[in-house]
Order: C-alpha cells, then structure tokens, then sequence
C-alpha cells in the first residue's frame, strides 16, 4: 500500500548533517518537515561504524555541535561509542526525534515542475513504500555512508567470512584466524593493532603507504570536566583554542606545500619509534609522496603493530581471491580464515545523485558523469531547484572539523528558506553562471594545494583528475562565503496565489 504525505521540508539522513538541519529548522519555525535515515537509529557515520577501534581523528570538544558542547568529553580523540552516545543525547534534546522516519531509504527524489514539489518515494525495511511531496529536500547522505568494494577477481567466491570494515560482522570471532586485512586508511590504521592482539595470523595489504602522525591523546580530568560543566566560557575557549591550532595548519595544504616538509620529519620519528631493526618494513611504509596529498592519520599504535612477529605487511597487490585466500601479483597464494575489506567508501561518486532527477529528466549523476561533481557553494545546484546539498562538493576537510562545514551550510539553507518566505519564491536554484564561476573558482584556487602538486592518487580526486571533495582554503572563509544567502545569485519563480495558501 502507497500513501503520499505532503510536507514543507524532507531530510534525507539522521547524522550529524541532517539532524543539524532538524534541530536549526525547528528553531526557524519551520518544523514540518520529515528526516528519512534507512538505518534503524540516528548516528550516521558513527552508528554505522562499529568496527574495533573506531574513533575519531579530530578532537572531540571541537567535533561536536556549537550549539550543543558536552564537557563530559573523557578523552580528546573520542571512541565511536561516545561520539554515538552525544548523538543520541542531542538528537532526544532536541525535539526532533517525532519526525525522523528509521529503518527507510530514499528510491527515488524527482522534481516536478507542474507541483513545483520533490516527490520523494521511501522504502522500509518492511517493504511499505511511502511517497512525499516536499516543498524542498536537504539531502544529509554524507560522502562516507556507501562502502566500496574492491573490484577483486573471485572476492564474490571466498568461503571464509569476509565484510567491509563498515558494516563489521560483530557475530564473527577472529580470535586465533588467519586474517587479511585490504587497505591502509584511517580505519585499517584503527583496526589493525586491535586484530593484532587476538588473531593467530595477519595480512596486511598496502597499495600505497601513509603518513600517520603520533597520536597525542589524553584523558580528560574529573577536575577539568567539572570546570566545563560549571565555566561554559571555559569550554568554548578551549574549543576555540583547538580551532585556531588546527586552522594555522592550512596553509601548508593550500598554499605552502612544502611546508609540510615539518609533518614529514614528524612522520618519520614515529616510524622510528615504532619500528625498529627492519629496515624493510621501514621502507615499505614510508611515503614517497608529499605529506597532506593523501589524509594525514594519526596513530601510535600502527607501527608496532605491523612490526609484531605474526604481522605481514604485502605491497605487491592483489590479483585475484581464491574460495580460500588471496593471490598476489607474483603468483603466490596465502590462505586467510576471513577478510576485513578496509578500502573506503564512494565520495566523488555518491550513491543518492543516482536516485535524483531534476527538472530536465536527468540525475545529479547523470550531470556530475559529464565532468565531474559541482555545486553552487557546495550547498545547491542548478537545474535542481530547492534541493539542497550537505557535505557536497568541495565542502571535505582535510584539516580540521566536518561539523563546523555543516553547521556554515545549515545556516545558509535556513537563511534561504527565510528568503523564499519572506519574498514568495516558490523555487530557488543558482543559475547556470554562478555555478560554473564558483567551480571554476574553486578549481583554480585548488592548483596549488598539496592536494594537486603532492605527486599521489587519492580518493579526493575525481576520474577527471578534478578535487571535488576539499574545500581549498581556510574554514571561516567558507563560513564568510555563505553568511548570508545571495538571491541574486539564483534563479526564481513566484509563489502562486494556490501555492500560498496552501504553504
């Protein structure tokens, strides 16, 4: 059975994004809305990824809402449990939770121009279908929610258990296996020294090397957490004090490249202090790249777990993945129990564009196949009207928090949504002008990043060689760039007397 519900505003994801966009448009008044997250609690990112582990690689005071601090934080680089347990908190606070629909995935989001609306079809997890008609979507899908598969010859046929780091089989003991584990990012570089305590055996294989800083964690005390709790001011100093320190380290990315020859040098004494007497495994893990190309991680347990004696670090490649293991480039078969897939997720190629059509039949990936991703200040694009993009292109940090990007991008929908009521708009979009003068704004500002003159492949690199995933420049730049929202940037359409009234 089908039923359509006609709403003002439909939010597509339950993480930090789209309930961002929750809580600031009910404080705008404008709560009819509906959020659509297809897991079966809120969270996102940190619901979805339970892997050993898990944390986050930006401090914890600083990747959280502004709006919403916790002084509680215990350590300054949280463990995925805690990060979801804020989460949870903040979204129960809120008041918004009444109007997120769980366990149901967006199919399909087409424009149509007769009822200037988005019909929205829905699908449980049961099967009920459900069909909206919203004035406007805010899509909050983030660039890290649909893991990527290797495209390996015969990974479909393996016999042992096998799954991506991801959506982590937790009903799977590896104590005492044979594991290989594909992929050296930042969750490989979480998940390896945690398997490297309990397995008989691990794999470890590395396409390319990279640069992982020390880790300089700390607890925090009782003491400081009850100053926290009882000085607010105190706290948003000290978030602001991370902010300003993580925020001097962008011009190495954007503008000095060579600067980080200092990360370099960094990165090399914690090799040394992790590894030592094997001047092989140093070598393997050394970069040959600038630092910053690829993300930089951070991590003190790394090197010594790939310097452990049941531990084989594999540069050579995959060829192919037999029923029971994995071949590499040279011939040769190592036999695994299970595989950890660690190899990333689809960012410059995100899932929901396909699902998208806009006001000419086509889908956001229809468009962005032609040349790549882009959007009008990351946040809206032409021939898509009233669609809004969260964690769009060009918004990624490498630097500092994502929280601080969608809180800057929130603030500008809800400024757009004022707008359109205050002026009648029925339909907003930038115009084709503006979206092609701020990409190639950004494309050009992007030329001398580290990311562009590193010398790697990374995956902030599109198929065209394009960044469509960094912001090139420092985060209050962003913010300034999308402070207010610039009508006469956008195309427009009155509201119709019907429209109106209804509305």
């Amino acid at each position: 059975m089908t039923t359509t519900t006609k709403v003002d505003h439909l939010i597509i994801g339950a993480g930090f994004a789209g309930l961002c966009t929750a809580i600031k448009l009910d404080e705008a008044g404008e709560g009819d809305f509906v959020v659509i997250e297809k897991d079966t609690e809120v969270g996102g990112t940190w619901h979805a990824n339970t892997y050993p582990g898990a944390a986050c690689d930006v401090p914890s005071h600083l990747y959280s809402f502004s709006f919403a601090l916790n002084p509680d934080w215990t350590s300054h680089y949280s463990p995925q449990p805690e990060i979801k347990a804020y989460v949870d908190k903040v979204a129960a606070e809120s008041g918004v939770l009444d109007r997120v629909v769980l366990d149901t995935a967006v199919q399909d989001a087409t424009w149509d121009e007769d009822q200037q609306r988005w019909i929205v079809t829905t699908v449980s997890t049961s099967g009920e279908t459900t069909t909206y008609a919203a004035r406007t979507v805010v899509s909050g899908s983030g660039g890290l929610s649909e893991p990527r598969m290797p495209d390996i010859d015969g990974i479909d046929g393996f016999r042992g258990e096998i799954f991506h780091s991801a959506r982590w089989n937790h009903d799977v003991d590896l104590t005492g296996k044979r594991v290989a584990v594909i992929g050296t990012g930042a969750s490989a570089i979480q998940i390896v020294p945690e398997l490297q305590k309990i397995v008989a055996h691990l794999d470890v294989y590395q396409r390319t090397p990279n640069w992982i800083i020390p880790r300089n964690e700390h607890r925090y005390t009782e003491g400081q957490k009850a100053l926290f709790r009882k000085v607010p001011l105190a706290q948003r100093a000290y978030r602001a004090f991370i902010y300003a320190s993580l925020e001097a380290r962008a011009p190495a990315f954007t503008r000095f490249p060579a600067l980080q020859v200092a990360t370099e040098r960094m990165v090399r004494g914690n090799i040394a202090k992790g590894i030592e007497d094997d001047p092989e495994l140093v070598a393997k893990v050394t970069p040959d790249y600038r630092a910053g190309c690829k993300r930089i991680l951070i991590s003190n347990r790394w090197y010594p777990a790939l310097a452990a004696d049941h531990v084989d670090l594999l540069t050579g490649g995959i060829a192919s993945i037999t029923e029971t293991g994995i071949v590499d480039k040279e011939g040769n078969h190592r036999e695994v129990d299970a595989i950890v897939v660690a190899t990333g997720f689809y960012v410059t190629e995100p899932p929901i564009a396909q699902h998208v059509t806009g006001r000419d039949g086509r889908t956001l990936a229809d468009i962005w196949d032609v040349a790549g991703m882009a959007a009008y200040k990351g946040t809206t694009i032409n021939g898509f009207p009233n669609l809004f993009q969260l964690v769009g292109p060009n918004t990624a940090l490498g630097h500092s928090s994502m929280i601080f990007i969608i809180e800057s991008q929130v603030r500008y929908v809800v400024e757009a949504l004022k707008a359109m009521r205050r002026d009648g708009h029925a339909t907003i979009e930038p115009s084709a002008q503006a979206q092609a003068s701020w990409t190639a704004r950004i494309r050009e500002r992007m030329k001398p990043t580290v990311w562009q003159t590193g010398g790697c492949a990374s995956w902030y690199l599109d198929r065209f060689g394009h960044n469509t995933t960094l912001w090139p420049g420092q985060t209050f730049t962003f913010r300034q760039h999308l402070a207010r929202f610039d009508v006469d940037r956008y195309d427009v359409t009155p509201t119709t007397e019907r429209e109106a009234v209804s509305a």
